[in-house]
């Protein structure tokens, strides 16, 4: 079953945030874009790449106008001791929110039950509040945060301009399609 369009439960979780915790809710969510990036947990070998290649990332996430979330199912606790002993976690200033319950990852249909951690889930949300674009890698499959960058700003475009999509490696100010019959065997 697909999750596209799926709308994000409720949620209440700590984050770890500018040296500080943090609630995150719902509502937080709302009427802004979002990224929800899932791993496997603290302490580990690929999800340090990625945390710091989003990271790098960040900015453009912000200037977009999209917060991203990077979640595990360790405590906020846990996510002070792996910033403050990482010299490539120590970088991040995006929240880590902690799902020690599960219910996150449980909600973005990414727990591994028998392990209790997640895969690494990359979701986009809109506004609304509904997941518009997801994908979920092999745990030792690390991910792309320039490309999860430009399927946010393609998410964007789209959202605002209804009648036309963004073809393959699309960037913005690249031409667009508008969908019609005049195009119907003709790409």
């Amino acid at each position: 079953m697909s999750l596209i369009n799926k709308e994000v439960a409720d949620f209440s979780a700590q984050a770890y945030v500018n040296d500080e915790f943090k609630t995150i809710t719902k509502a937080d969510i709302l009427g802004k874009w979002s990224v929800f990036f899932f791993y496997p947990a603290d302490f580990t070998f690929v999800c340090p790449t990625e945390l710091e290649d989003l990271q790098m990332k960040y900015a453009e996430f912000q200037k977009a106008g999209c917060e991203v979330y990077s979640v595990s199912c360790d405590t906020h606790f846990v996510h002070k001791a792996w910033h403050d002993n990482s010299e490539s976690i120590g970088k991040i200033t995006y929240p880590m929110l902690a799902d020690p319950t599960q219910a996150l990852a449980r909600d973005f249909e990414v727990l591994i039950e028998d392990q209790g951690i997640a895969e690494r889930g990359s979701f986009i949300v809109n506004p609304e509040g509904k997941i518009v674009v997801y994908e979920v890698n092999a745990g030792n499959v690390g991910r792309n945060a320039e490309e999860l960058l430009r399927k946010l700003q393609a998410s964007q475009f789209v959202a605002e301009h209804g009648d036309q999509v963004c073809p393959a490696r699309w960037t913005p100010g690249a031409a667009t399609l508008k969908p019609g019959i005049d195009l119907v065997g003709a790409l």
